[in-house]
């Protein structure tokens, strides 16, 4: 059974910074690409950032590209989400993903994941 569990969210003022992790169980987390998506109150869940199995190939939405950092290492099982001069409007849970397919592109669209953690709550201070 395949397992995400995120952590590393929490309040923070305008500004600030946050690691998010990830870590995954049941499946072989360097076969797989990982994602990274937020849904905040009343809106529908929005992509955030993806990462190849290798870690070369990035991808961020626009919203994000320039305060947010995602990576990985293969080594600890682990994917990260570095977010940097955090706002208001990045208040959210965060979720990780994972797709079952094995493929070299990461991609930022939802429909291509299968695995979801349960989410981190996030939530910026003005």
């Amino acid at each position: 059974q395949v397992q995400l569990t995120e952590s590393g969210g929490g309040l923070v003022r305008a500004g600030g910074s946050l690691r998010l992790s990830c870590v995954p169980s049941g499946l072989t987390f360097s076969d797989h690409n990982m994602g990274w998506f937020r849904q905040a109150p009343g809106k529908e869940r929005e992509s955030v950032a993806a990462i190849s199995r290798t870690g070369n190939s990035i991808f961020y939405a626009d919203s994000v590209r320039g305060r947010f950092r995602i990576s990985r290492d293969n080594a600890k099982n682990t994917v990260y989400l570095h977010m940097n001069n955090l706002k208001p409007e990045d208040t959210a849970v965060y979720y990780c993903a994972a797709p079952k397919s094995l493929t070299y592109i990461p991609t930022l669209d939802e429909d291509a994941y299968d695995f979801w953690g349960q989410g981190t709550q996030v939530t910026v201070s003005s």
